[in-house]
């Protein structure tokens, strides 16, 4: 999250991307302002620095649009607006079409030899109503616009209805010309208009929809929560809550709050936070977090974080930013679309010049140049790449994959070579028993785990783990436990143990020849070793080799990213042997091997260098110099506060392949992003010269120009539908 201090301005009367442009440039030029974001899609603007927010929305009162302060900026907020919008569009569009549907039983007559048109005074009625009620707000919007001295889509559909009505109106009024009459354009104005407003509503009801999706994170937290005080039960409101209070969470119930378990144990549905579709097992000493589900327990949570500091509000700040942001690519269609207007106009001024020079008559010129104007409004440039973010973002943070903004995506998309931390990344990050050797094995991890009984170092806990695992219920009783350096010594049935690296057994005169050749074979592999040994007959007995394992699903993640033609190259602190042993078994074969974190960054560097695109995925904590070297960070772990704030992309559970998930959805957004400009400017491309040309009436131009905006909203929306390839 961004570490300065930002504001939010909800804005009305933006129809495109030169309105975009216009708000961004009003913004940046109050004092105080650093960068400021406007959404088209969302209709909002995210504005960074220390200006006063009166200030903000007086600058964009000034350039002719309306600008609200959102005291509160939270989805619940965004969403109540969204849905607003959409109810007004679609009671708009709703209406349109109500009111010129005789206009469409008319054409459709017209296409069978029929003439089922209303009459000219029904229909100067219809089009009245529609031009200045319905389609006011273009007027409104146009007016605004030119006050501020910029040309926008609504002023492209004012001028061209307009010129369309005026024309039917002069040709019906004309005295001694009743023939004309057969020839009005009532139609041509307002169907154009309610296919305009049909357009509004679909994009207001996509931006609905994906606003309404992160609005249900908000909605995981429960209204209150159950606090054990003294002994009692209390339910009182979430927001009362206090850091440190003792909650009660019963099966079934929805954690209110991030915290540790104190007492019980249970499988937790994490789905909604991490994508995870299994249960997480969870017992005394795990953290959970708030909105997660205890499925099947008791459990007994001490509060570590409330209100806006929760893993779920912290997420939800991180998606509602990222689709706040703009992308890279946007910075150039602002650019287009800042002369693209204007340019417009004077091309259906040319295109009407022309028709009349040719000697076609004042109403086919006139018809002509109203269709350049209907067929080129860009408001399809400007949804292209937000509505693309939107859905992008929001489809990768309902699989459990954060994304910082739209930059993050873009670079993501470009990643030629992924470098992975090894420990804990690649790797479980807990040490397991690889081997146990010795004349007895069985006995010698009876009798290390029993050592180890009591405690909570992690090679302690694999032995008891895998004692466990063998079925020894029961262990050998210790007596006269002794710390020793290096190890832990004590007596078992009057002999005297002890159990520890090489150097506590060579204190302890322990002879390790009889081991020593296995001992250096698993050490050269990567796996630590420790001894047991008996102090009274100065006795090796046998060895334990622990080792660190690769994930489950590191191997595929590897797999995924080479068939999508992306290098992997592991780098790791750990000895050559334990990094290679791990590269060799996930398939990995460029390995660095015993850096650290300031070599970690070099060899990013040094890669870089060689013109590749770079991504590190790591741990977020000593890999926070690659992750920052590299052209992006993948933060991978269970959402910790600096995997999230240290990495342009940041996965919410431990999956190599959500890695690769990630770099395959930023390519599928940015394609997406990129095939929606293609699209929104294909239609002008071959629009206009049509339109120019006469071949394409202002009907069929207001129809092709809301259908761009409908086929671009649309293709954005199939990005809800990406899942990661090993969930279809």
């Amino acid at each position: 999250m961004t570490s300065q201090p930002y504001t939010t301005l909800a804005i009305d009367g933006m129809t495109c991307a030169s309105c975009v442009a216009r708000v961004e440039k009003a913004l940046k030029s109050v004092p105080g302002v650093t960068s400021a974001s406007v959404n088209l899609a969302t209709k909002s603007a995210r504005i960074e620095g220390r200006a006063a927010p009166e200030n903000l929305v007086s600058a964009i009162d000034d350039i002719g649009y309306g600008a609200t302060w959102l005291h509160n900026d939270n989805p619940a907020e965004t969403t109540k607006r969204a849905v607003s919008r959409e109810k007004k569009a679609r009671l708009a569009a709703i209406s349109g079409f109500v009111a010129v549907l005789p206009f469409l039983i008319g054409m459709v007559g017209m296409s069978f030899g029929k003439d089922w048109m209303p009459t000219p005074v029904i229909q100067w009625g219809l089009a009245s109503l529609v031009q200045f009620g319905l389609g006011a707000r273009f007027y409104t919007s146009a007016w605004k616009a030119l006050r501020g001295g910029i040309a926008t889509m609504d002023l492209l559909v004012a001028l061209g209805t307009s010129a369309a009505y005026g024309l039917s109106l002069y040709l019906w009024l004309k005295p001694a010309m009743p023939a004309m009459v057969e020839h009005l354009y009532f139609e041509s104005a307002s169907v154009v208009i309610a296919f305009v407003l049909l357009g509004k509503w679909l994009e207001e009801h996509a931006v609905s929809e994906t606003a309404s999706a992160l609005a249900a994170l908000g909605r995981l937290r429960p209204d209150t929560a159950r606090v054990v005080l003294n002994g009692l039960e209390r339910e009182i409101p979430l927001e009362a809550v206090q850091l440190g209070d003792t909650i009660l969470v019963r099966a079934g119930e929805i954690i209110p709050v991030d915290g540790t378990i104190i007492e019980g144990n249970a499988g937790i549905d994490e789905s909604v936070i991490t994508g995870e579709s299994l249960p997480v097992t969870k017992s005394t000493g795990a953290a959970v977090i708030g909105g997660t589900i205890n499925l099947d327990g008791r459990l007994v949570i001490v509060t570590r974080a409330i209100g806006s500091e929760t893993m779920l509000s912290r997420i939800i700040r991180l998606v509602a930013s990222a689709q706040a942001s703009k992308a890279p690519v946007q910075a150039l269609v602002n650019r287009i679309s800042a002369i693209f207007v204007p340019v417009v106009l004077v091309i259906a001024a040319l295109t009407g010049l022309g028709w009349s020079v040719m000697g076609s008559g004042y109403e086919a010129a006139l018809i002509n140049a109203v269709s350049v104007l209907v067929i080129a409004c860009p408001c399809a440039l400007g949804l292209a790449t937000p509505t693309a973010i939107l859905a992008g973002t929001g489809v990768a943070a309902k699989h459990g994959i954060l994304i910082r903004d739209a930059a993050a995506l873009e670079k993501a998309a470009a990643v030629t070579v992924v470098a992975f931390d090894k420990t804990g990344t690649l790797t479980t990050g807990k040490p397991v028993i690889s081997a146990v050797e010795g004349g007895d094995p069985a006995m010698v991890l009876a009798i290390a785990a029993a050592l180890e009984a009591g405690s909570t170092h992690p090679l302690a806990r694999a032995i008891r783990d895998e004692a466990q695992l063998r079925g020894m219920t029961t262990l050998p009783r210790v007596t006269q436990f002794e710390l020793v350096s290096g190890g832990i010594g004590g007596t078992i049935s009057g002999e005297r143990f002890i159990f520890g690296n090489r150097e506590a057994l060579a204190e302890a005169k322990i002879d390790l020849s009889r081991l020593g050749a296995r001992a250096a074979a698993l050490s050269a592999e990567g796996h630590g070793i420790s001894f047991l040994g008996d102090r009274d007959r100065k006795l090796l007995i046998g060895l334990l080799a622990f080792a660190d394992p690769a994930r489950e699903t590191s191997h595929a993640a590897i797999g995924m990213l080479n068939e999508m033609g992306i290098a992997s190259v592991m780098l790791s602190g750990d000895s050559q042997g334990a990094a290679r042993r791990i590269a060799a078994s996930i398939g990995i074969n460029a390995v660095y091997a015993e850096v650290n974190p300031e070599a970690k960054s070099n060899a990013i560097a040094a890669l870089r260098s060689n013109g590749a695109v770079v991504c590190m995925v790591g741990d977020g904590v000593n890999d926070a110099p690659a992750l920052a070297m590299a052209d992006i960070g993948l933060a991978m772990g269970s959402g910790t506060d600096v995997a999230i704030e240290a990495a342009g992309m940041a996965l919410m559970r431990p999956d190599p392949r959500l890695a690769a998930a990630a770099i395959a959805l930023a390519r599928r957004t940015v394609f997406t992003i990129r095939s929606g400009l293609f699209w929104a400017f294909a239609y002008n491309v071959i629009g206009i010269p049509l339109a120019a040309l006469g071949y394409l009436s202002p009907i069929f131009a207001g129809a092709a120009m809301a259908l761009s905006s409908v086929s671009v909203v649309m293709n954005a929306l199939t990005l809800t539908l990406w899942r990661p390839r090993f969930l279809a």
